[in-house]
């Protein structure tokens, strides 16, 4: 399988949502972007914040889309184009409600579960041919309070969780540039 040159983190721009739940993509590709030494800045034509970094010998494109979470398929579109990555040389990070607080998780393909910013990325490549990193916010328990879920912010419980599921995200990157995929996803899994 291919290695990862693109990491897309989901996530609203403004400072009223930079402590949300739903912007766990965006903390993920800024702590990447911050242990490089590294900065964003910003692409208009890709409708984006972006970086290149180094990671070991591998040069990697990093980006937070500009856009609001359910028109991120807009940037990343772009960002395929310009860059010329092909989709499944992606990894696109993003809070998941089925997953409890703490959990990171692998996946290829499939379909959006809900998640409005992986619903507009499908809709925007005509399917779901890229990699997820799925980090776990845990679920409000009930279909009413989602939305106020997703857009609060978490316990300092939860968060401590989540900040650990980043962590383990970031610690299964240099795999994945390296084209292990599989072995990536063993040791996530079992980390737990």
């Amino acid at each position: 399988m291919a290695s990862i040159r693109l990491i897309v983190g989901l996530g609203n721009p403004g400072v009223e949502y930079e402590a949300t739940r739903h912007n766990v993509g965006f903390r993920f590709v800024e702590r990447l972007v911050d242990s490089c030494g590294n900065r964003f800045t910003s692409d208009a034509k890709l409708h984006s914040l972006s970086a290149q970094i180094l990671l070991g010998p591998h040069k990697l494109l990093v980006m937070k889309p500009a856009t609001f979470m359910n028109r991120s398929g807009i940037a990343v579109a772009a960002a395929l184009r310009y860059w010329k990555v092909p989709a499944d040389e992606t990894l696109v990070c993003h809070d998941d409600l089925d997953l409890p607080a703490g959990s990171a998780r692998l996946k290829f393909d499939g379909g959006h579960g809900g998640q409005n910013g992986l619903r507009d990325i499908v809709g925007h490549l005509g399917h779901g041919k890229f990699h997820r990193l799925r980090i776990g916010i845990g679920h409000p328990g009930q279909r009413d309070l989602v939305t106020p879920w997703v857009l609060g912010r978490a316990s300092r419980q939860d968060q401590s969780l989540i900040d650990g599921a980043i962590e383990k995200g970031l610690s299964v990157l240099p795999l994945l540039l390296a084209g292990e995929i599989s072995e990536a996803m063993k040791r996530l899994h079992t980390a737990e």
